[in-house]
């Protein structure tokens, strides 16, 4: 059986990210520095592999981090698919993870498991996100059965995807830093059986 080789890269820098504020579903413009971010990356990934598709989410940091890679040679038109989304923040969208974890300390990771199913007001809990996220690389990888697809993404997916691929603690594997326009790739015949070949690379310098 051919195997899929999925590539997940995620987003260029954006001025929330500068100031380390919590982004979720809010629809935030990319930097000058992520801007160039996500040119060298596309430059890097036209050069390095043949893409059947793109998938993109639909948030706006996303979009424009994939616009920039396609301008720099990526062929296939995206589809955008909010399965790929960042988890979903609600009325705490915007607060910095120290303000957040202050003032609610339900959602501090110090807290261990039950941190993960605590769910902002309007959002999401990171055990909701991981289902989320599952669902829809599980349907890519049937859909995409001997592909080579590259997924624009934002750090928490790829984070969740990571997890299940390894076997990794979900908060262990929550709690690792990507950084912005890295590159993840996860290979194999079906999702089950599914590694890391590239585990968050910083492929050009900023």
């Amino acid at each position: 059986m051919s195997e899929t080789t999925v590539v997940a890269v995620r987003h260029g820098e954006t001025e929330w990210n500068r100031t380390s504020r919590m982004q979720g579903w809010a629809h935030v413009s990319l930097n000058e520095r992520g801007r160039g971010q996500a040119r060298r990356v596309g430059t890097h990934l036209a050069s390095e592999y043949d893409f059947d598709r793109v998938v993109s989410s639909d948030i706006q940091r996303v979009r424009e981090t994939t616009a920039h890679i396609r301008d720099a040679g990526v062929a296939p038109e995206p589809t955008f698919d909010p399965g790929w989304r960042e988890r979903g923040l609600g009325r705490y969208q915007g607060f910095t993870r120290e303000e957040l974890f202050a003032r609610h300390p339900e959602f501090d990771y110090a807290n261990g498991f039950l941190s993960l199913e605590a769910r902002p007001e309007g959002g999401e809990s990171i055990v909701d996100l991981r289902e989320r996220v599952l669902d829809a690389f599980g349907r890519l990888c049937v859909d995409a059965a001997g592909e080579t697809v590259l997924v624009v993404t934002h750090g928490g997916p790829v984070q969740m995807v990571y997890s299940a691929v390894t076997g990794t603690d979900l908060l262990a594997s929550k709690t690792r830093s990507l950084s912005n326009c890295s590159v993840t790739e996860f290979r194999g015949p079906t999702p089950a059986e599914m590694r890391v070949a590239r585990d968050n690379e910083t492929v050009v310098a900023d």
